[in-house]
């Protein structure tokens, strides 16, 4: 079989090495040897430096080989030729911690990554190159993007981070997704991403490029998949000798305001996980593995400041289970498999309508398979090599020696975790707060002047989120009341005639515009019009990014259009420009104290809070307020939209990450900019922990039934087999331990880890046993056998084990 190879010799440390990562159509081979890699992205911007260690600790655990990321251009080089790789920003120091604990990297730098990150992570200068066209053959683009590129793969190089110098990065990425916009751009299409491949590949970092929903990408850059299910959607690689790569595997999705979160479970994950490595797939990355924080205005469009919170890792680097725990198990199951699915030869054997096995053997005789049930509905019996096996619904079976099942996708047996927020500080008397109330300009006041209305992002930079926009109004008719029709492409608009607030109105991430529309009282004469034009993160996809607009661009007063007239803009908020957030700038101002039951829209509020104690993550809880931004100690913990409901009336986002890196131990300042009419003496500071486990097991986790092999053999386990029990195993997180014993069933129980209660048959034993086992220790495991209860509560009954228990 064909392969490609980067090969590069250096000198490191003083002695020749050579790591070389090569690939073929069976996977990447590193220093020689193929291999199957789990991998998981974890953004560097979207936590801290002093939570990397635990996050990539934490993944390494879970049994991932790779971490791998995006390169946050607009971070890296917000103004031309200024750049920044501090805290966050340090892609250097991230990429050495996942070296220094033994994993590989994958380095997506895209520059172009989307990431609902905004602007696709392209910095808003290149808006204003004259001439410039993103993403296609245009000399101007192609000429930033390769300076850009450059800048990144040399700053690796510099610091031996490749893995042809000894290094982590194994795999980097160029461009993203382009085949959902390549359409718009005709002929220049497949220009570009010639140009693209060819870029990348010429600065020689010695290990390959990926292009991801790229079906023609050049060689030899490898065509990846991104999705929910590759393992049924992706076509494959587009030549033979290249492997099958998944860069995104959806853990769960984006969630924007207004939307309820998206929720994958273990079992589905896992299912198209097992298909696609049935398939020949040797590299799975999940997105997100740890989805983190929008920290500060880098959320896009929309975008909740929480980030992919139900991956394995969720916002706050704390294990979610059972996801991380049976992706865990998985893991393990596929590397017992990986000599018969590196070097043996696949077949497909049918074993029903809706059922099929994928099977590797070697010439040594070395077999593994898995065994796939598509059926949805239905337990499916099938024959397997002369041996009878059971398969749940829509799950597969993964046998690593063509024998014994070793993991059942659908056999979720990882206990369930449950996190909760610990009150920790309130807020609740008005004299812990001040107010600064924000001025509304008119149009005697502002400076920049224009005989039209100006595009929002065109006028702001992405700077702020805000733009205000004013004129005067002489109203001369005999009408007390005008309607005035305010239209917008942007995110929200807040209306006020004469200082008085009239009208809020917003758009929808499924929405490109909205109107606010209100009955206006102007008085005789001239008035002041002020609207408030905000963006809420700017557009992070689609084709000719650059040309796209956003803010106000039609506004009427009965049957006048002011669109074309004089406008006076003041670009972002007075306390924005004062940075009153910061405790420098909060002196900028005169703060009164808050001794008012009325809101007022546009105030800013600020009080201090002492670090709660412990180590447990902190959460600011702001659900008492409505929209807006809040800081802590003068770094901004991202926006916030209480007020933008759920179809079911929740908020999108009530709590929000606040980093122990950015706490004292006392006298922290939080400082609100409240758009709406939130009260912010019902926002609390909370810890987050997880406070409850649950495990769950029937006899149907057991292996299923195979020829020579009774149903009572099977279930009474032995001290060669002590694996074929069906276990419960419970443990509670660092420094805590069982301390209560909520529930515990040996027999029936009904329901799940979500709900539960006795059912017909239980042991009256069950708790105390139980109690005995777990209570002030961390871990236990409880095997779900008559033997370890000493009765049976009902013979000939299949039975459960369902305990729940609390951590302290």
């Amino acid at each position: 079989m064909e392969m490609v190879v980067w090969v590069v010799w250096v000198l490191f440390l003083g002695v020749a090495q050579a790591s070389n990562v090569t690939y073929d159509g069976r996977s990447l081979i590193i220093n020689g040897e193929h291999k199957i890699l789990f991998s998981g992205s974890i953004h560097y911007p979207r936590s801290t430096p002093q939570m990397w260690p635990s996050l990539i600790a934490k993944a390494k655990e879970g049994g991932l080989d790779v971490i791998q990321t995006y390169v946050f251009w607009n971070l890296h080089e917000p103004q031309q030729g200024q750049f920044d790789f501090s805290g966050r920003n340090d892609i250097i120091r991230f990429i050495k911690e996942i070296q220094a604990q033994g994993l590989y990297a994958c380095l997506r730098i895209g520059p172009f990554i989307e990431a609902e990150w905004t602007y696709g992570g392209l910095p808003f200068w290149l808006h204003d190159v004259q001439g410039i066209a993103f993403r296609t053959d245009n000399k101007l683009f192609k000429y930033h993007m390769q300076r850009f590129t450059t800048k990144i793969v040399r700053m690796m190089q510099s610091e031996k981070l490749y893995a042809s110098q000894g290094g982590p990065v194994i795999l980097s990425q160029i461009e993203n997704e382009y085949k959902n916009i390549e359409p718009a751009y005709h002929e220049e299409r497949p220009r570009y991403i010639r140009w693209a491949a060819a870029m990348a590949v010429g600065l020689h970092t010695g290990v390959p490029w990926v292009m991801c929903k790229q079906d023609d990408a050049p060689d030899p850059v490898i065509n990846a998949c991104n999705g929910l299910r590759c393992g049924e959607t992706f076509a494959g690689p587009n030549k033979p000798n290249k492997p099958w790569i998944w860069t995104e595997n959806w853990t769960s999705f984006y969630q924007a305001y207004g939307e309820e979160p998206y929720m994958r479970s273990a079992a589905d994950i896992a299912f198209h996980v097992a298909l696609f490595i049935a398939k020949k797939g040797s590299y799975i990355n999940y997105y997100m593995y740890h989805g983190g924080t929008n920290f500060g205005r880098r959320a896009a469009a929309y975008m909740v400041t929480s980030y992919y919170d139900q991956a394995p890792l969720d916002e706050y680097g704390l294990i979610r289970q059972p996801k991380w725990g049976h992706l865990k198990e998985l893991h393990a199951a596929v590397k017992l498999c990986s000599n018969s699915l590196l070097s043996g030869v696949q077949s497909i054997v049918p074993l029903g309508q809706l059922q099929e096995a994928y099977v590797f053997k070697r010439n040594s005789g070395e077999c593994s398979a898995f065994l796939i049930n598509n059926d949805g509905t239905r337990v499916a019996k099938v024959m397997f090599q002369n041996h009878l096996y059971e398969l749940p619904q829509k799950s597969i079976s993964i046998l690593p020696d063509c024998k014994i099942i070793a993991f059942n996708t659908a056999k979720v047996t990882a206990q369930t975790s449950t996190r909760s927020m610990i009150l920790s500080e309130k807020f609740d008397t008005i004299i812990r707060w001040e107010v600064y109330k924000e001025p509304v300009p008119d149009f005697g006041r502002t400076s920049l002047r224009a005989n039209t209305l100006l595009e929002h992002m065109s006028t702001t930079k992405d700077t702020l989120d805000y733009l205000w926009c004013t004129f005067r109004y002489n109203h001369s008719s005999d009408a007390e009341t005008s309607l005035l029709n305010v239209q917008s492409n942007g995110h929200v608009v807040h209306a006020f005639v004469n200082n008085a607030f009239i009208g809020t109105a917003h758009g929808s991430h499924k929405e490109s515009g909205f109107t606010l529309e209100k009955t206006v009282h102007f008085n005789k004469g001239t008035n002041d019009v002020a609207l408030l034009s905000v963006m809420v993160g700017l557009p992070d996809s689609g084709a000719h990014l650059e040309r796209k607009a956003a803010g106000l661009h039609t506004v009427r007063v009965q049957d006048k259009d002011c669109t074309r007239q004089s406008w006076g803009y003041q670009v972002g908020l007075l306390g924005e420009k004062l940075q009153i957030y910061t405790e420098q700038g909060l002196k900028n101002v005169k703060w009164s104290r808050f001794g008012s039951s009325v809101q007022r829209r546009l105030t800013w509020y600020k009080t201090v809070f002492n670090a709660p104690a412990g180590n447990d993550p902190v959460a600011l809880n702001l659900g008492s307020m409505k929209k807006g931004e809040a800081w802590v100690n003068g770094q901004s913990i991202g926006r916030y939209w209480i007020s933008f409901r759920t179809p079911n009336m929740n908020p999108s986002q009530k709590w929000y990450n606040v980093p122990r890196s950015f706490l004292r131990p006392t006298n922290n300042l939080v400082v609100l900019l409240e758009e709406e009419d939130g009260y912010p003496t019902g926002i609390t500071i909370d810890t987050v922990s997880i406070t409850k486990v649950c495990g769950h097991v029937t006899d149907s986790h057991l292996p299923p039934v195979t020829s020579g092999v009774t149903q009572n053999q099977r279930g009474k386990g032995d001290k060669k087999n002590p694996g074929r029990l069906p276990t419960v195993h419970l443990q509670c997180p660092p420094e805590r331990n069982i301390s209560k014993i909520l529930f515990a069933s040996f027999g029936t129980p009904s329901g799940d880890c979500e709900s539960y209660s006795i059912g017909s048959c239980h042991s009256s034993r069950s708790r105390t046993i139980i109690e005995a086992a777990c209570t002030r220790i961390r871990r236990c495991s409880i095997p779900q056998s008559e033997e370890y209860f000493g009765e049976d509560p009902c013979p000939g009954i299949t039975k459960a084990l369902l305990v729940d228990a609390q951590c302290t």
